[in-house]
This record gives structure tokens, sequence and C-alpha cells, in this order.
């Protein structure tokens, strides 16, 4: 049965946003797979490799939070996956690939900016505000991702595919909004 408008008010931001805050685990969860498989991101094929499958496993536990929406689970993964490997790659490679807080914020604003950008792709035809917004507001969110990870005192010079838990935690509550932003089907 689709769900109207109408009955999309009847959740609240609290019920949409407690749906999508356990797409959190897609972060570490494609960081380890990712690091497992290339290690640290020390260059520029380790970073497109990372990032290619950090970002598909991201993408897919994404999606699966947005399965109710008309989104289209192909596009959205492959977007997300060729974002962050392109993004990853450009952004280590801006601050040749240094790991203080400053040059992760940086690294994660290219990042986030490059995956909002080929997500926007696959969001246009849902919401023309969300997708134009979406690229400079996951450039912000990326960067802060990092930033909240190096202050949490993790060992961001082991080189790591993605922020940690906790930036991943501060992403996904601030992305929620596309959650909220998406008409859902049940």
């Amino acid at each position: 049965m689709m769900i109207t408008t109408t009955h999309l008010s009847s959740l609240t931001r609290s019920q949409i946003a407690l749906r999508w805050l356990p797409t959190f685990v897609g972060f570490p969860l494609g960081g380890y797979i990712a690091t497992q498989i290339v290690g640290p991101v020390d260059d520029v094929p380790a970073a497109l490799i990372g990032g290619a499958v950090a970002g598909a496993i991201l993408g897919a536990v994404q999606w699966f939070g947005l399965r109710r929406t008309r989104l289209r689970p192909l596009p959205w993964v492959l977007a997300t996956a060729t974002g962050f490997a392109v993004g990853l790659a450009a952004g280590a490679a801006v601050v040749d690939f240094r790991t203080n807080i400053r040059a992760l914020a940086v690294q994660g604003a290219v990042c986030g900016a490059l995956v909002g950008s080929a997500q926007a792709v696959a969001l246009v035809r849902h919401s023309r505000r969300l997708a134009a917004a979406w690229p400079l507001f996951l450039a912000g969110l990326w960067a802060l991702g990092w930033t909240v990870t190096t202050a949490a005192g993790i060992d961001v010079e082991a080189q790591y595919t993605v922020f940690g838990s906790s930036g991943a935690l501060v992403v996904t509550a601030c992305t929620s909004v596309l959650a909220m932003t998406l008409r859902t089907d049940e």
C-alpha cells in the first residue's frame, strides 16, 4: 500500500530518523571490509579501490534504509560507490594523504561533495531541491565526520577509508533528512 503525503505527515520526524539511524553501520562495515582488501589509504589506487568497496557497502546499507521509497537500488549503490571511489582518491591526493585534523576535514569535504554529486543524479527524479543541495550538504557533513572521529582520539594515522563510528553517527543523524524528504511506500 502506498503511503500518501498525508499519511507521511502522521509519522513524526523522530520516527523517520529512527528508521534511518541503523544505516550508520554502512560506514564502519564498508571501511572495515575496504581496509581488509586494500589496507591503508596511502596512494591513489588504494583510495580508488577502498572507496569503491566502502561506497558500494554504504550505498547498499543506505538503500536498505530507503527501501520503502521509490528510489531504485542499483543507481543509488553505483552512485555511492563511484562517488566514494573518485572522492576519496581526489580528497586524499589533495591533502597528500596526510592525516591531521585539517587535512582529513578537507579530504572529507572533497569526498563528501563527490559522493553527494553522484547521489544527486539518483535523487533528482525524486526531489530536485534535495538533489541540488545534497553535494554541498554532504561535503560539510563528511568534513564534520572526519573532525569528530579525529577529535574522539581515533588513530586516524592508520589512514582509514572512512571516518569512524563516532563520525558516522553524526553524519547519519544529519542525513536523516534524506529519509524524511523522499516519498515512501509500505
